[in-house]
């Protein structure tokens, strides 16, 4: 059975879509020598979970890139992830973490979503206010605001694991069955971290929505591939120039670049900067 995955369903006598997503090894790989206190974990899992939710639902090639931006000790959380459902992430937390619930960790702030595709001349940006106590309701606030259509997310998250429960009323719902939304959404809502976190998205369709016909469809593997740049790193710091690059390298003994994103970390020291600039006219300063 698959691991790490995103799998769509339909409600298919009551027109409600929805979808699960899992990640166990590769949400472990993105939290790798990261040390997140215990509330980022949980705040950064159910963003990533609901980004890769949102991203499955991509009809072709781009990147959805989603931020929340707050005041208080959380003040970055940041996800990417393409069509593929590659996905990256990072947050920025304060040493002392010592609120519990979400309005107070992030503080009053913004949701900022940008959507970027070859086929479009710019990226779509969308820049809403934090409107909810929780991941979840954030997100369904957008959704019904962007896109009219009423959605539920139930989400969980530990350091192992990070599990999602999506939900989305269609135009039609109600020409099928005027009560199936309502339904649909009790019987979710009654949901457990645990059986979010454990089930086969199968079993627990069964166990939530066992009178309803459930059509599933084919898993779609999530990943966390973010390969090594050294190239475009040098090219950056032969942008800054020579003088500040060695003049950092004289106050430093070396030049560490972190990639909060990807997650890496990339190390020059004096003879790989002298390399880079090899082919720059002036010879370097002399480091001692």
């Amino acid at each position: 059975m698959m691991e790490n995955y995103v799998q769509r369903f339909l409600f298919d006598d009551l027109d409600i879509r929805g979808a699960v997503v899992r990640l166990g090894s590769v949400w472990q790989q993105l939290l790798t020598n990261r040390n997140y206190p215990a509330p980022v974990i949980n705040l950064l899992g159910q963003m990533s979970a609901t980004t890769l939710l949102l991203s499955d639902n991509l009809k072709q090639p781009g990147r959805l890139t989603i931020q929340l931006r707050g005041n208080g000790p959380i003040p970055l959380l940041v996800i990417d992830c393409n069509d593929a459902l590659n996905i990256r992430c990072m947050a920025q937390h304060s040493e002392e973490i010592k609120v519990s619930s979400m309005v107070d960790l992030l503080g009053q702030g913004q949701l900022l979503l940008s959507l970027d595709m070859p086929s479009m001349r710019e990226p779509y940006q969308s820049m809403v206010p934090l409107v909810g106590e929780s991941i979840a309701e954030i997100f369904e606030h957008y959704l019904k605001q962007s896109e009219q259509l009423a959605s539920r997310f139930f989400l969980a998250a530990t350091p192992n694991g990070i599990a999602g429960l999506f939900l989305q009323k269609m135009p039609t719902t109600e020409l099928r069955d005027a009560d199936g939304w309502t339904r649909i959404e009790a019987l979710a809502a009654t949901v457990k971290p645990a059986e979010l976190l454990d089930l086969p998205t199968g079993e627990l369709l069964t166990r939530l929505f066992n009178v309803e016909t459930v059509r599933l469809f084919e898993q779609k593997a999530v990943t966390n591939n973010s390969p090594e740049d050294r190239e475009k790193v040098g090219n950056m710091l032969l942008s800054l120039g020579r003088e500040e690059v060695y003049g950092a390298l004289k106050e430093r003994g070396a030049i560490v670049i972190r990639d909060d994103l990807g997650n890496r970390e990339y190390r020059f020291d004096k003879a790989a900067i002298d390399e880079l600039f090899s082919n720059t006219p002036e010879t370097p300063p002399t480091v001692h």
